[in-house]
């Protein structure tokens, strides 16, 4: 809220309880700074999902004309942005502390079932408005493929889903960083213990606001991004690396990276498998751990795709659009990466001014 505060636009805040007792921090620009607050005009509502590892300043983090957040309140809409368990802004229990192992016993799969419905249901008992838009990115597409096919009381509530760099298989991935941690995933879960992975710390803060902006590491910093989302540092605004990498990672739960990795190798998204068929049986009624089948949404979904994404590959993401029955468009940028769609500097002509018009279109 700081960030929103500092451009000079209206900001709210709200702490949402989840059904099974997460504390999530949820984020409003009711307004623009180009048309003020009004309140006879009902302004329709959109709602932004982040990623994995990061929050919902990452719809925020560029300068306000290219920044989704800022953009779309100035068009007139009533902007929310959520923050999925265990990131730096939703890392509260009604009974729970993120010091016990408990807290940390979730995936996707509880963001979906409990972060995304709670998020919809506090802004329509907040707005009083029955539908909004949903834009996605990532895991933020996730989250809207599971959630929007498996909870139609949730679907319905959505007018349309606007995807960037879905993710709904992974079996294609090519970025080495994650292969890495395939193969050595082992060592990665022993070293990362059973709780939060890669939380936002003083020391990540440091290294992204003070070391990566010093020209001598500049380049070391941007090869670590690119060796993760794909090369193309002709489309990043290079002076606000240290303002990107200061605001990443935002955590997440090691078992949800665990479950990214158990599905690398498969092209259907399934629930996480708890590793036992007991304890499949509790969670799922059944020894394996069911399939997500998106060809269960009925939500119309416009989606966005980038040909050098290394982790919403170009073969995954023909995956999905085979599945899709309400595709009602779609766009591939060849030189676009997973982060040109928060980031790029052409970011507002590309694809940002698409989701104004598609939404203009269908009012």
């Amino acid at each position: 809220s700081q960030i929103i505060s500092y451009w000079g636009y209206p900001d709210e805040e709200y702490d949402i309880v989840t059904e099974d007792g997460y504390i999530l921090g949820l984020y409003r620009i009711p307004y623009g700074k180009t048309n003020n607050n009004n309140n006879s005009v009902q302004r329709l509502v959109v709602y932004l999902q982040h990623g994995l590892l990061t929050s919902a300043s990452d719809w925020i983090s560029n300068l306000p004309n290219n920044s989704l957040g800022f953009i779309l309140a100035d068009a007139g809409y009533d902007v929310w942005m959520g923050n999925s368990r265990g990131n730096t802004w939703s890392r509260k229990h009604l009974y729970l502390k993120p010091k016990s192992e408990k807290f940390w016993a979730f995936s996707f799969d509880e963001m979906a079932k409990y972060d995304l419905p709670a998020s919809i249901d506090f802004i329509v008992k907040q707005t009083g408005q029955e539908e909004m838009f949903y834009v996605g990115h990532s895991q933020g597409t996730t989250l809207g493929f599971i959630t929007f096919s498996t909870i139609p009381k949730i679907a319905e509530r959505i007018k349309i889903f606007f995807a960037l760099a879905p993710v709904f298989s992974v079996k294609y991935v090519k970025s080495p960083l994650i292969k890495m941690t395939y193969k050595w995933k082992s060592l990665v879960m022993a070293l990362s213990g059973n709780k939060d992975f890669l939380p936002k710390t003083s020391f990540n803060k440091f290294i992204g606001s003070k070391l990566c902006s010093l020209q001598i590491f500049n380049n070391i910093c941007l090869n670590i991004l690119f060796k993760i989302f794909g090369n193309d540092s002709k489309n990043l605004n290079m002076s606000r690396l240290d303002v990107y990498l200061s605001q990443n990672p935002e955590g997440t739960s090691v078992q949800n990276m665990a479950h990214w990795i158990q599905l690398l190798k498969s092209t259907h998204l399934k629930a996480f498998d708890w590793g036992r068929p007991d304890l499949n049986l509790i969670h799922f009624n059944q020894t394996t751990p069911p399939s997500y089948n998106v060809t269960n949404m009925n939500v119309a979904i416009a989606t966005w795709n980038g040909e050098s994404d290394l982790l919403a590959d170009p073969e995954d993401v023909k995956i999905l659009y085979s599945k899709l029955k309400n595709h009602i468009y779609h766009k591939t940028i060849s030189y676009y990466n997973h982060i040109d769609f928060l980031y790029g500097l052409d970011v507002y002509d590309q694809v940002y001014h698409e989701i104004i018009d598609i939404i203009q279109n269908n009012l």
